[in-house]
């Protein structure tokens, strides 16, 4: 550092700049340079957070008219209508006087700062297979939006299921806490494949049919639903070549995450429409080709959700 000092003094008096005192001058970069890392390091943070964000699809839930993050969107669900809280960093109505640490919980536990049991419509069953790095980014990045004092609206839900203590004996069942864990068996690309499906992007919260209960039904893992979000169909995106996109080629399926775009020329619907723009479409080429790796990859389901169930079908009956 002495060193490197000296040699910037001589080069300021050879440049006829008005020479400064060498202690003085050593100072000065000793502060720019530590000054100047924490501030990298906190813009990068926020900047991997805004991805992680926007990967996440926090927008698409938590915005409703004309206020960014506010919460208040209905989300209409066979089990009723709940509304995404305000999530913006104001202190009385947000999350403002939340610690990292709550957001953390809050993703990987499905727990808020009082310990009250979220419902799944919240999708911590995905977001808790998240790393801490990202949940740690994404809190920053929250702390950093414009806050909205709007209170949260209530979940219009039927008396039977309006009780958070009960949400605990569901989770005991049916929630699983934990990291995603890297497979070293499988390439790296394929890792972040999976876990941007099955963690950040949480794809199965959507495209999994579901129980009496409302859990996914895992041995139907991205088979599609008959009654989605809104109360929609959900395509199979597993491999099955009938009912699923078994006959997409891998160049098919990369363009329909970065445009929307159907291998038969068309475009998809108005909520996947939705789910891409504001969060699909912003991924990297490097982390579209892996989502792509990793759903080339899954088993085929054959699963025809235009099916029309009847009970007394002979089919129906043996299972």
């Amino acid at each position: 550092m002495n060193m490197l000092i000296r040699r910037l003094f001589v080069s300021l008096r050879q440049h006829g700049v008005v020479p400064v005192c060498p202690s003085r001058l050593a100072i000065a970069v000793l502060l720019l340079i530590t000054g100047l890392q924490p501030v990298a390091a906190a813009d990068a943070l926020i900047e991997h957070g805004r991805y992680i964000f926007t990967v996440a699809g926090c927008a698409s839930c938590h915005s409703h008219h004309d206020a960014a993050l506010a919460g208040g969107r209905p989300l209409d669900t066979p089990f009723g209508t709940f509304y995404p809280p305000n999530i913006t960093p104001d202190r009385e109505q947000g999350i403002g006087d939340w610690s990292e640490a709550d957001l953390v919980r809050a993703l990987g536990e499905g727990v808020n700062p009082q310990g009250e049991h979220y419902y799944p419509a919240f999708p911590y069953t995905s977001f808790t297979r998240m790393s801490r790095a990202d949940m740690q980014a994404l809190y920053a990045y929250l702390m950093t939006r414009q806050p909205v004092a709007r209170a949260s609206r209530a979940h219009d839900l039927p008396w039977f299921l309006s009780s958070r203590p009960l949400l605990g004996l569901w989770k005991a069942g049916r929630f699983v806490p934990g990291r995603y864990e890297y497979d070293p068996d499988r390439p790296d690309d394929w890792n972040r494949g999976a876990y941007l499906a099955q963690a950040l992007g949480h794809c199965g919260e959507c495209h999994t049919p579901r129980g009496l209960l409302g859990g996914m039904r895992g041995n139907r893992y991205l088979a599609g639903a008959r009654s989605g979000p809104e109360g929609r169909m959900v395509p199979n995106i597993t491999q099955d070549r009938k009912t699923g996109i078994g006959d997409w080629s891998p160049a098919e399926q990369r363009a329909f995450l970065s445009s929307g775009r159907l291998p038969d020329g068309g475009y998809t619907g108005p909520l996947m429409a939705e789910v891409l723009g504001s969060s699909s479409m912003s991924l990297t080429a490097a982390d579209r080709r892996a989502l792509a790796t990793y759903l080339q990859s899954l088993p085929p389901i054959h699963h025809d959700i235009h099916y029309q169930f009847d009970p007394f079908a002979d089919q129906q009956l043996r299972e």
